[in-house]
């Protein structure tokens, strides 16, 4: 049996695991969601498969004759083993059209708040990159020495216009930044977390007046998941000063509140008692103050919270605490405004794990798997968790300014690879992949000449079109291909109604035909697209 043929089988076995799971009378969430996830994982494999030459799905070590190269170094080698490597995949045509309606969704959130774009360099001096991400930086991926340089590739987006902001003496900025970003994380193809991914960033640079900026940030994380339509989601809120003071309030020295921090990060995917082992064990926390921390990191609200922990006497002797629950206090308020105060809560167990962020923080995450109602097999085959996070980070841009100059920064990331992944999941029917608006065809043979001066009389009006690149093709063939690829209108050419000065206009929906004259079809092509509109 062939690995093919070995995976195959597998899929199939598991396939029933899943069926009889969901048609027991009884259903366990959990457990079909874990079996999913095992049979999403195999059909990746299968799809990455290597298949030799023959189809058998092996990758066939060829032995070289006598006084010959390894076939491996021939040129033109049919036996190369192919694959995208690990944790990255290619993206079709239908794939990349649903891809580019999303960016484009967030690019209008982004222009819809004033915010104008920039671009950095993928990878980085590596000495730009370390120290930034706390236990994260062993993700980070580092290049060969080129030329005296050590470089890395770019771990997110944040730190690289932290770069930009100190370097080039920038003291404010509204911008967005979509690009690839790099990491050599475990990856989970169907969660969406990938080593190669995008990353959309919206971020506020400037000394402004509290919270104001931080609100537009939750605003616009909150219009894009709504635009993209993904389903419910929630949007947490935290404050780093807050948990340095309930760290200092329960017992924890000072120079382990980060470390502190990675571990309430944990939460979100973690048992507390999980955490609380490695808090004890692991980072040297004491079972007391660890035992403080849990009492504290279990609390989530709104305002009502924020009175509780401002009424608490330990917390109320510590400044940077206060100063923490009055941002929120302020936070909260303008959400309220915004109207965008049902789609948040503050929430003690959120800490983000990265060491530069000094104030807020938010991470929005998806209710229900993921699902729109929670309900459909689509939904419950797929859960990304997380789906955009950020905070205010103030002390970061300093580090790359010659004169340590501080320039206060909030924003927020999309990750836009996850909701990718639910809505490929989602998808039904055949989506379009391109956006041409009329075909010329002709009707018979001898006229490709004349198809082209139509053509290019329609490309001069600004029209999306195109034709067959045959000289003499079927007519059936060419109203196939619009019906194929969803393009709208048909232009047919035929001598007899090129002799009268008419061409036929066809709506390739409702087959329906009409003549219209040749000297004026642009205008009224142009008029039923725009009424279609």
């Amino acid at each position: 049996m062939t690995a093919k043929d070995t995976l195959e089988a597998a899929i199939t076995a598991q396939g029933d695991v899943v069926r009889k799971l969901k048609s027991a009378a009884t259903k366990d969430k959990a457990k079909i969601n874990e079996e999913v996830q095992k049979l999403l994982a195999l059909k990746e494999q299968l799809k990455q498969l290597t298949v030799d030459d023959d189809g058998s799905g092996e990758t066939a070590a060829a032995t070289p004759a006598p006084g010959k190269p390894a076939a491996a170094s021939e040129p033109g080698n049919r036996n190369l083993s192919l694959k995208t490597p690990k944790g990255t995949r290619d993206y079709g045509p239908e794939a990349m059209a649903l891809r580019q309606r999303v960016l484009d969704q967030v690019v209008r959130v982004f222009r819809r708040h004033g915010a104008e774009t920039i671009d950095t360099p993928v990878f980085e001096l590596k000495e730009v990159l370390t120290g930034k991400y706390g236990e994260d930086s062993k993700l980070i991926y580092d290049l060969k020495d080129q030329g005296g340089e050590i470089l890395a590739l770019r771990y997110d987006l944040t730190v690289p216009f932290a770069r930009y902001v100190g370097m080039g003496n920038v003291f404010n900025i509204k911008r967005y930044h979509i690009a690839k970003v790099y990491r050599r994380d475990n990856p989970q193809i169907t969660r969406g977390r990938y080593r190669e991914f995008y990353q959309c960033d919206f971020d506020i640079a400037g000394t402004y007046d509290p919270m104001l900026p931080d609100a537009e940030c939750v605003k616009v994380v909150c219009e894009i998941l709504a635009e993209v339509g993904v389903g419910d989601f929630v949007v947490k809120l935290n404050h780093r000063k807050l948990l340095d003071g309930i760290f200092e309030a329960c017992g924890v020295p000072a120079d382990k509140f980060r470390t502190a921090c990675s571990s309430v990060d944990k939460l979100d995917k973690t048992p507390w008692e999980e955490v609380r082992r490695e808090m004890v064990e692991e980072k040297g926390l004491s079972e007391e103050a660890v035992g403080r921390i849990g009492q504290f990191v279990t609390l989530h609200g709104g305002t009502e919270l924020i009175e509780r922990l401002a009424a608490d006497e330990t917390l109320r002797s510590i400044k940077v605490a206060m100063e923490g629950l009055e941002d929120m206090r302020l936070l909260l308020q303008y959400c309220e405004i915004f109207q965008v105060a049902d789609r948040v809560s503050f929430d003690l167990s959120l800490a983000r794990g990265l060491d530069y962020y000094t104030g807020v923080i938010y991470e929005a995450v998806l209710l229900g798997g993921g699902g729109a109602g929670g309900g459909s097999s689509a939904d419950e085959e797929i859960t990304v968790g997380s789906v955009a996070g950020g905070g205010r980070y103030d002390n970061l841009v300093g580090m790359f300014n010659p004169k340590r100059k501080q320039v206060p920064c909030v924003g927020v990331s999309i990750g836009v690879e996850r909701l990718f992944s639910i809505l490929e999941a989602r998808a039904g029917g055949k989506t379009r992949t391109n956006e041409t608006e009329v075909y010329v065809a002709s009707a018979h043979k001898g006229l490709h000449l004349k198809r082209l001066e139509i053509l290019n009389k329609l490309w001069s009006a600004g029209l999306k079109a195109e034709h067959s690149y045959k000289l003499n093709p079927k007519l059936l063939a060419q109203l196939q291909h619009c019906e194929e690829y969803q393009i709208p209108y048909a232009v047919i050419l035929g001598d007899g109604e090129l002799s009268r000065g008419v061409v036929k206009l066809r709506e390739i929906a409702t087959r329906k035909e009409e003549e219209v004259a040749l000297d004026t079809f642009i205008e009224e092509l142009r008029r039923r697209l725009l009424s279609a509109a």
